[in-house]
């Protein structure tokens, strides 16, 4: 394989990727995407949109999906340290409303790949986070749907360790994942 680890997560088609770092006293070099392993790890996508948002500590983005145009996605963090989750949405799945969720650092250098059909969104547990992703599909504003993040079916055991939440407006007003079937 080239230069990537790739570890299967419970839900089938939801990875867990590290990247070889190369370090020395100045410092460290990893290739963050790489077609031609990528491919060879079975991820065989064609990514067209690069996306990066800066989040405090607190902030809970998600959890998103596209309802017409969805979206593989490819993330990671490059400053600080995020809980990242993805529930799966996909229609006859038998992992369908099963959530997986992973702590995602600068320091650990970890992504997490998204499939389609799977709902999206993070923690900051971090003072500061710089979040990247990379998507398949153009963001289409009048395409996006979302669950409430405290989904009691899904039940996310999101670690927030007592420190104020953060949402935006429309973030707290997703519905359930019964509500949108």
């Amino acid at each position: 394989m080239g230069k990537i680890k790739v570890e299967n997560t419970p839900i089938e088609g939801l990875y867990v990727i590290e990247p070889t770092v190369f370090s020395d006293e100045r410092g460290y070099f990893m290739e963050t995407y790489n077609i031609a392993d990528f491919k060879e790890a079975g991820i065989d996508c064609e990514f067209v949109q690069d996306n990066q948002s800066s989040s405090r500590r607190g902030v809970l983005r998600g959890l998103h999906f596209q309802i017409n145009h969805p979206q593989d996605k490819l993330v990671r963090v490059i400053r600080g340290e995020v809980y990242d989750v993805a529930v799966d949405m996909r229609p006859g799945s038998k992992t369908y409303g099963q959530y997986y969720g992973i702590r995602l650092s600068e320091e650990n250098r970890k992504m997490f790949f998204i499939p389609k059909n799977f709902a999206h969104g993070f923690l900051v547990l971090s003072d500061r986070a710089e979040f990247t992703y990379k998507c398949t599909d153009l963001y289409h504003p009048n395409d996006e749907g979302g669950i409430i993040y405290n989904d009691p079916d899904i039940g996310i055991d999101w670690p927030s360790d007592g420190m104020e939440l953060i949402f935006s407006e429309k973030d707290k007003k997703w519905p359930t994942l019964k509500e949108l079937k």
